[in-house]
């Protein structure tokens, strides 16, 4: 065993020899921590929230992630992912299950996706905590959580203590709050939400706004420090969260609209709003045109499969797959527009 000693020297501006004035010992080797080690990038631009590959008999097929990442990085521009979310049916998938995919995800992604953000919010205080200790052992660069939507929190605070506890499962990952009150059923208004919350949980980092009040969006872009980022989750609307001050956006539509999107972010930082609209308003009419014949998540899935031919499968019940027609209408409307 070696012992290291080190000798802190403060020196005068005198002829005198320098002072020591603090002898630390150390059993073992030392290594002094960085601060590189504790510095995460922002997270801007475009995130697409990925869908979970699944076998014809319903299990997930991690070996489709490879080619997936590719796909995203070479077909659309798109360097960073949302794992586990709404779209990729993380609330259908078993703990082990989500733990196999966001591990995959992060070794997959090594030196070639900027950031991998894992959602860790289940039902269960601490299933949310073991999947958030599970994200950091594996290298995520962060986690978000949604509310628990069976028994609800009720009011704000509730709903922070519960952020809390999640985040200090993993205290060192940056940690963001998936806001989306259309499926959780908890409408406390975003802005209410984020009152004081970097005081109880440090690693906070930012918000994942899907809804469609472009008021408390505002209000939260308002409140929030330079060193948060707030991310938009209604694709048809992303123009108009820019606007707001959006740092840029996690979205399903940008697993195969990622390139039309990423000229939507760069006409609207070079100030071409006419050019903005046009991108924005191609976006909604594939939407619009997807909403009318039936559009959800297995829907969008089996448009994804498609469109990039990565074999993604089925959903898992109690979603239900998509008729083969009414893909191929979505998937030629898609064509049209590109």
């Amino acid at each position: 065993m070696f012992i290291n000693v080190i000798n802190i020297r403060i020196r005068v501006m005198t002829s005198a020899p320098p002072l020591t004035i603090i002898s630390l010992r150390v059993d073992g080797d030392l290594t002094l921590p960085t601060m590189a080690s504790h510095v995460h990038k922002k997270l801007t631009g475009l995130v697409a929230a990925t869908f979970t590959p699944l076998t014809t008999e319903g299990e997930i097929n991690p070996s489709v992630i490879g080619p997936y990442i590719d796909y995203l990085i070479d077909k659309q521009g798109v360097r960073n992912v949302f794992v586990n979310g709404t779209t990729g049916e993380g609330i259908s998938l078993s703990v082990d299950e989500r733990k196999r995919l966001a591990a995959e995800w992060c070794e997959k992604g090594k030196g070639k996706l900027e950031q991998v953000i894992v959602h860790v919010g289940c039902m269960c205080l601490r299933e949310s905590q073991d999947l958030a200790r599970h994200a950091a052992e594996v290298g995520a660069d962060g986690i978000a959580v949604v509310s628990p939507s069976v028994f609800k929190p009720s009011d704000t605070g509730v709903l922070r203590e519960f952020l809390k506890e999640v985040a200090a499962a993993a205290p060192d990952l940056p940690f963001y709050y998936y806001h989306i009150p259309a499926l959780t059923g908890v409408n406390f208004l975003a802005r209410d939400v984020l009152e004081g919350i970097e005081e109880c949980i440090p690693s906070f980092r930012g918000l994942k706004f899907s809804g469609s009040d472009l008021m408390d969006f505002g209000q939260c872009v308002q409140y929030c420090p330079p060193h948060w980022s707030l991310l938009y989750g209604m694709d048809e609307q992303l123009l108009a969260a820019l606007a707001m001050g959006a740092n840029g956006a996690v979205g399903s539509t940008f697993n195969y609209l990622g390139n039309k999107v990423n000229g939507l972010l760069s006409a609207f930082e070079k100030g071409d709003l006419n050019q903005a609209r046009t991108l924005q308003f191609q976006v909604q009419e594939v939407l619009s045109f997807a909403v009318k014949l039936g559009f959800d998540v297995a829907v969008n899935k089996k448009l994804m499969s498609e469109v990039s031919g990565l074999a993604l499968g089925p959903p898992r019940l109690p979603l239900r797959p998509c008729p083969q027609k009414r893909a191929t209408s979505i998937a030629q409307k898609l064509q049209q527009v590109l």
